[in-house]
């Protein structure tokens, strides 16, 4: 993910100037292990991702820390102030995330600044990225919820890196948003605003499993990138029914850009 110059380039293009990298060493590795020391390790290779970063006109910065994943990495992003979580991810096994979860999955569940998961490669000995391009060919799924509204927003600095988007909305039987031409109606505003940046647009309803349609979608249209928000069900809703936002960062094939609900102070 890091060795993308294009990669890099869309980040420059949507006004990131700075960059923390971060390894966190799982808190049952010791350092007491015979012949092992993982921090010494992990931050040298982060100095070589730091003098990529650097050569590429970032300001970087290395943090080599231990404990679960997802909490450092969250509290890391809190005490910089990022403005977004950036992982990169091979996506795991639909029996995987279930018995073990990943840490993408875990950062979907609670990032509290906007995540985007660079999908990386499965199978393969030199793994690449995905997809070349971060947000060229965006699929925005939305539901027309506050939280979809915030993610749809982002566009203000995505479209700095965004050519074209594709608006898909899944008429679900549990979530009455009105009949086909309701839904278009409510979705032309929305081609319009994304005119007025100079973006491509074009809308895709459809009806069924959101989940399931939103990776259908993402098939048919092969998009940079899939643009959401997070619903932001309660935890024990989320492990009765699930969550589409979840289950998209696991299941997509390509990279998932996730806008998470505004959090109380």
């Amino acid at each position: 993910m890091i060795e993308s110059e294009t990669g890099l380039r869309c980040l420059s293009q949507i006004g990131v100037e700075q960059i923390h990298l971060v390894t966190v060493v799982p808190s049952s590795v010791h350092s007491g292990m015979p012949g092992i020391n993982f921090e010494k390790r992990r931050k040298r290779a982060l100095g070589r991702y730091q003098s990529q970063i650097e050569d590429a006109g970032f300001g970087a910065e290395t943090h080599v820390v231990r404990g679960t994943p997802h909490r450092r990495i969250n509290g890391i992003a809190g005490t910089v102030g990022a403005d977004l979580i950036l992982i990169g991810s091979r996506g795991e096994s639909p029996l995987e995330n279930r018995v073990i979860g990943s840490t993408a999955r875990n950062l979907a569940r609670t990032a509290v600044v906007p995540l985007l998961v660079d999908r990386i490669e499965r199978g393969t000995d030199t793994p690449g990225t995905v997809r070349r391009h971060l947000f060229k060919r965006t699929l925005f799924a939305t539901d027309f919820s506050e939280n979809a509204e915030r993610a749809f927003n982002t566009f203000e600095y995505l479209r700095h890196a965004t050519e074209e988007v594709t608006l898909v909305h899944v008429r679900s039987p549990k979530d009455d948003t009105g009949d086909h031409a309701e839904v278009e109606s409510r979705m032309q505003p929305l081609v319009e605003r994304l005119g007025e940046w100079e973006l491509d647009a074009k809308t895709d309803i459809r009806r069924g499993d959101p989940t399931k349609e939103i990776l259908r979608a993402e098939r048919e249209h092969e998009p940079s990138t899939i643009l959401l928000g997070s619903r932001g069900r309660s935890r024990l809703r989320r492990l009765l029914i699930g969550d589409v936002s979840e289950d998209v960062v696991a299941r997509a094939s390509g990279n998932v850009f996730l806008v998470p609900q505004r959090r109380s102070p």
